[in-house]
């Protein structure tokens, strides 16, 4: 009877890979015009006082995604409807950003960046919340390793976009909007997950009535805030690291080195992720994944060559990023309530959106005295913190 049940709550393999798709769509979304469209954007309106007011948009994108995840998590909630905010959110966020073709000036840019950011998360968090309607625990393992495909189609994204030939703005904007609209659409068409007679997944106490998960779900929330923070640093100063450390490579190889570690880590994550549904300890194995990932920040920190140096990055991104993944899935697992996965979500995504608030002050304040080492081994001690908090779970949950 229990192999029944469990089977009957168990979602199709092609359900579980056209989500894995959407998801791969929604950071397609974001990922190239953050790193490569919005920066050259915001060069052309702003002059001299580009680094300036770049810096005044991505601290105001980072408090409206904050405060619109929370929101259309609730949203979702409430109305129970997961897919309409979905389509909604890809239909204006689409929206929006190829309306900042239509911007010449840069206090115009920046609120709509705003505004997409807000539309963003009405796509990104119902999207989370799905699975967490749908995916039995028996398979988070699964959508962990199917998870990692988004942030290795995120840097791919960006070697498309450079290799489609488009050269305007609005050009580079529309390959953004078909590219995520092609992944996202095919689950909302023709995604047919399997509904159960009861809930998806079986409902426990809910973490703000019992003391011991809500303790559990404080630990996970701050290890991975403590992972994201150097993953942040390592986005936004990869590029004048490597340049310091080998003056000679150039942006294609920075590209390949970037994008390899994430795709290293969709095999990863899938192995790990298939590994746990199996034999259980989920938690247990995010913590040796963050211990590796200091390692290799320690690595990169002690390198004395460019070869060795490049090898402890791949070592960091892969592991970092199989550990985000899974993170992800495995979150869910500790949200049972269904009255309030969406807004639950929402908080939780606040540790993806707060390093890029104090991310910044870090760097500002090791870098230009100590340089990248110091700042590298000071990301390792916190990655390390994860690692502990993590394996202070009890096995059980």
């Amino acid at each position: 009877m229990g192999n029944a049940a469990e089977a009957k709550r168990r979602q199709p393999l092609g359900f579980l890979l056209l989500y894995a798709l959407a998801q791969a769509g929604s950071v397609i979304a974001y990922t190239p015009f953050l790193m490569l469209v919005l920066p050259a954007r915001v060069t052309e309106l702003a002059g001299q006082d580009d680094v300036l007011w770049l810096g005044y948009i991505v601290f105001a994108g980072a408090v409206a995604a904050s405060c619109g995840g929370v929101f259309f998590g609730w949203l979702s909630d409430r109305t129970g409807r997961r897919r309409v905010w979905i389509l909604a959110g890809l239909l204006l966020s689409t929206g929006f950003q190829l309306a900042m073709v239509r911007c010449d000036d840069i206090a115009a840019l920046l609120w709509l960046v705003v505004a997409w950011q807000l539309s963003l998360n009405m796509l990104l968090v119902p999207l989370l919340a799905w699975a967490a309607d749908l995916v039995p625990d028996e398979q988070k393992g699964m959508l962990g390793g199917l998870l990692a495909l988004a942030p290795a189609s995120g840097a791919w994204s960006g070697i498309a976009l450079a290799a489609s030939g488009a050269t305007t703005f609005q050009d580079k904007l529309w390959v953004i909007a078909f590219l995520a609209i092609a992944a996202v659409l095919p689950v909302l068409c023709f995604g047919r997950p399997r509904q159960s007679s009861g809930p998806a997944i079986p409902v426990r106490q809910s973490v703000s009535a019992s003391p011991r998960l809500g303790s559990v779900a404080m630990r996970v929330w701050a290890a991975r805030l403590l992972v994201q923070i150097s993953g942040a640093a390592l986005a936004s100063y990869l590029y004048f690291w490597l340049r310091a450390l080998d003056p000679a490579m150039g942006d294609g190889e920075k590209t390949v080195l970037f994008a390899g570690g994430l795709t290293a880590a969709i095999f990863l994550a899938f192995v790990v992720g298939r590994w746990t549904d199996r034999h259980g300890r989920p938690f247990a194995m995010l913590s040796l994944l963050a211990v590796i990932s200091a390692a290799g920040l320690g690595a990169m920190a002690l390198a004395g060559d460019p070869a060795t140096a490049k090898s402890a990055y791949l070592l960091f991104a892969t592991t970092g990023a199989t550990f985000l993944a899974l993170h992800a899935s495995q979150t869910l697992r500790i949200l049972p309530d269904p009255d309030r996965r969406g807004r639950d979500i929402g908080i939780f995504n606040l540790a993806n959106t707060a390093p890029s608030l104090v991310m910044p002050w870090l760097a500002i304040s090791l870098v230009p005295a100590f340089g990248f080492e110091r700042l590298f081994l000071l990301l390792a001690l916190l990655a390390l913190a994860a690692a502990a908090l993590l394996a202070t779970i009890p096995r059980d949950v």
